[in-house]
């Protein structure tokens, strides 16, 4: 403000200067010799404090808009940290294949899974969940009902994952004629004789035809660890590792082992149409020890050293908004014989003189390790992201 006081005093000092050249010319004689003089250099004077005035008042308000208090604008709060969240969905596909072997022999299964979850920090998350698939198992098993939970810590662009995964296969039954209680036999159960007092074949001793073996419970459970990086907005590869001191409750212990990787096409490539599309891929292995003499064979009376196997798969995926299809190619380098021998396929009905070995002395042949072509369409959603 101190400008304007000292532009207000430079107006007020112009205007008493005119003042007194107004009060001079009104004292001299009208028709006087000064007198036209007066007037030409009034006129000028006058056209002069017109102009500086104006000035005046441009700059006056200039200055009075600086000196003015700007009222600041408020940046919006940050979104609200929500702690608790869960996802949920299910999927419908043609064949489940897990790790490279049927559990719906070839035929189509439907999943479902709720996983609450607790987020500590953004980089740090805790959960549980349930999920369930319908499949078709040797001892006849109801369902797949799976329990998990663990850990998701994230650094930079690595984001881990620790845990157990429990598989439930409610409603099971028994099929070795010789493992009745008493026996010895792990796995021994009043339903493992023979029909109709249990549901062993009375020819084959075991299932029918092929007199596979197959206990009444074949629940386990798995330590997990796993590791996925994300390389930039398309590239990230993984690694997992998967332990279990009873596979399957064969009595073998499981250790499997994969890497990852996967493409994610630019969110431009179909418009704007909101389709997404990825490429992604698997390769892993599963090691086995020796099975429970549930298992034996003449050559193994104590129990058959299971098969272990490569695996691996590839496929291409689009998705839309919270559905995703998935369409993809798995196969093993298990042989049919050695399938056979791993799973006790209760579907089995040829044997070859190719496919008999020590474990496997029948030489039934299995085609639920082969290869196979998997369409999948799922649904997937979270709480935070999609019931808001």
């Amino acid at each position: 403000m101190t400008f304007l006081l000292h532009a207000g005093r430079a107006a007020l000092q112009i205007a008493i200067t005119l003042q007194n050249l107004v009060a001079v010319g009104y004292r001299m004689l009208p028709g006087g010799a000064g007198t036209g003089l007066f007037y030409k250099v009034m006129g000028i004077v006058m056209k002069k404090l017109a102009l500086l005035a104006t000035a005046l008042t441009m700059v006056s308000g200039s200055a009075l808009a600086a000196d003015m208090a700007v009222k600041a604008v408020k940046a919006p709060p940050p979104p609200a940290f929500e702690p608790w969240d869960f996802a949920f969905g299910s999927a419908l596909m043609n064949d489940y294949v897990f790790r490279g072997i049927t559990q719906s022999n070839h035929k189509p299964s439907v999943a479902a899974y709720f996983e609450p979850r607790y987020n500590v920090t953004k980089d740090l998350q805790l959960y549980i969940g349930a999920a369930g698939e319908s499949i078709s198992f040797p001892n006849r098993a109801a369902a797949e009902i799976d329990i998990y939970g663990g850990i998701r810590p994230t650094v930079g662009m690595f984001a881990f994952d620790f845990g157990v995964w429990g598989y439930l296969y409610p409603g099971g039954t028994c099929y070795n004629a010789a493992a009745i209680p008493g026996s010895g036999i792990p796995g021994s159960d009043a339903s493992c004789a023979v029909s109709p007092f249990g549901n062993s074949d009375p020819v084959t001793g075991g299932l029918p035809i092929n007199g596979n073996f197959a206990k009444k419970n074949a629940s386990f459970y798995e330590g997990y660890a796993k590791v996925n990086v994300t390389l930039n907005d398309q590239f990230s590869i993984g690694a997992n590792e998967y332990y279990s001191p009873n596979f399957l409750n064969l009595g073998a212990w499981g250790n499997y082992a994969s890497i990852t990787g996967k493409w994610t096409a630019p969110s431009t490539t179909f418009g704007a149409s909101g389709v997404g599309m990825y490429i992604s891929g698997e390769f892993g292995r599963q090691w086995l020890g020796t099975s429970d003499s549930f298992y034996g064979t003449p050559a193994f009376p104590n129990g058959i050293p299971e098969p272990s196997y490569n695996t691996w798969n590839v496929g291409i995926g689009f998705t839309y908004k919270v559905f995703t299809l998935d369409l993809r190619y798995s196969d093993t380098n298990l042989s049919k014989g050695a399938c056979n021998a791993f799973t006790s396929d209760y579907t089995a009905r040829i044997a070859t003189a190719g496919s008999v070995s020590a474990i496997n002395p029948g030489g039934f042949e299995s085609n639920w390790c082969g290869a196979t072509g998997i369409v999948k369409l799922s649904a997937d959603l979270t709480a935070v992201t999609n019931l808001k």
